[in-house]
């Protein structure tokens, strides 16, 4: 981010802005578990849908694949329309919005309606996540990496958490009263409306799009997208078939494979929280490094053995791996202050969607002619490619001003 204007904070006046800070990131961490918690709800809308409107597999694909572009894909757009604008609708809305159709989507008459309510609940996360990870941190004078991890962190549990809580839910209640779900992210929006502001000095920054500012940090910039896009092709790829891995050929039952999902999603949360401690304490580029190195050999002996050491090294695995997702958003930032919101969302959402529309069918396509096994197990090229790449980066990233980079 952009420094503010020189101003003298006298000790009310800044104290009055670190409680704002704190009291902006506490109801953007909220929203993102929100957000990412609907956006999760396709792995148990998916089996719901097919049994109650009758659909294909091939239309319950359709209907992923239609959520993952509405949702992911498009956040760039969102971040453009954000950095040009300004408008806190982006962000305050969109727990509702995402909530609302989301929970139409479970709910759904016909195919039809639910792809409606699919692109319409994807337009909600899609832009909250530009603007809400530029401005949840943005009111924190130090440590920023450690709280964007607080930010990261919520969202990343809400997506952990997001099948056991439509599947109790809906055990419950029945899909009759999912649209229930949405009053979380209704009422969050309407706080958001209500108590946060947009950051101190953006009135000061309202701009249209530069892209020479982008350009003038290219490198650095396309190091660590393909970093992001390298780090998601395994983990968005696991997310979606590592419970149907262990079930069809490790012989778990499926309950039993859900919750050794759960437990690698959830170490993936708790990687990111502790990957923005680490940048701040050690340094973006060699918490990269570490990164990628580190969770390959933990990721070789969950293929290599069996048992609960396998899950518990698979876990480890993605906690490690998972370091880096608040480390690369905030040197983003750092190196394009003036189009944050874009390369946020290039880094947030671009590449995981990209990585997922690429490698969820065509890990699929290669596990039909082989095996589950072979298929996920060859994904473990990227963080070997990630570490490589990551080489590249800049010593100091994140410490020096932006033109030194061009």
């Amino acid at each position: 981010m952009s420094s503010a204007p020189d101003t003298i904070l006298l000790p009310q006046s800044r104290q009055t802005t670190v409680q704002s800070g704190a009291l902006t990131l506490l109801l953007f961490s909220i929203g993102h578990f929100l957000v990412d918690l609907y956006s999760g709800s396709m792995g148990i809308f998916q089996p719901l849908l097919i049994n109650r409107l009758g659909i294909t597999l091939t239309q319950a694909g359709v209907l992923g694949g239609l959520l993952a572009f509405s949702s992911s894909i498009t956040q760039p757009l969102y971040g453009y329309l954000s950095d040009r604008f300004h408008s806190r609708l982006f962000s305050a809305l969109a727990p509702a919005v995402a909530g609302v159709f989301i929970a139409s989507l479970g709910g759904a008459a016909n195919f039809r309606w639910a792809l409606i309510f699919a692109v319409l609940g994807g337009a909600g996360i899609a832009s909250f996540h530009p603007q809400a990870s530029v401005w949840a941190a943005a009111g924190m004078q130090v440590h920023r990496a450690r709280w964007m991890s607080v930010f990261i962190t919520a969202g990343t549990l809400g997506i952990a958490l997001s099948p056991a809580f439509y599947s109790i839910f809906v055990g419950l209640f029945g899909y009759q009263r999912i649209l229930w779900t949405a009053v979380p992210g209704v009422l969050l929006s309407l706080a958001l409306l209500l108590l946060v502001r947009p950051p101190q000095g953006a009135a000061h920054r309202r701009q249209s799009f530069d892209g020479n500012a982008l350009r003038a940090v290219w490198r650095p910039l396309t190091i660590l997208y393909c970093g992001v896009f390298f780090r998601s092709a395994v983990q968005v790829t696991y997310a979606q078939f590592l419970a149907l891995y262990l079930n069809r050929e490790r012989g778990y039952p499926l309950s039993t494979a859900a919750w050794a999902l759960t437990l690698y999603l959830t170490a993936g949360a708790v990687g990111g929280f502790a990957g923005g401690y680490l940048s701040d304490r050690y340094g973006a580029r060699r918490v990269i490094l570490l990164s990628f190195a580190l969770s390959i050999p933990f990721m070789l002996f969950f293929f290599l053995s069996t048992g609960w050491l396998a899950i518990v090294s698979l876990a480890l695995g993605g906690l490690i791996l998972l370091f880096t997702i608040p480390v690369n958003v905030v040197v983003a930032q750092q190196l394009a202050p003036s189009q944050a919101g874009t390369v946020s969302a290039l880094l947030m959402g671009f590449a995981w969607g990209a990585a997922g529309l690429i490698f969820i069918p065509l890990t699929g396509f290669v596990a039909q002619r082989t095996s589950l096994h072979a298929a996920l197990f060859s994904l473990l090229v990227f963080p070997v490619l990630g570490w490589i790449l990551a080489h590249w980066l800049p010593h100091d990233l994140g410490r020096r001003k932006v033109e030194h980079y061009s």
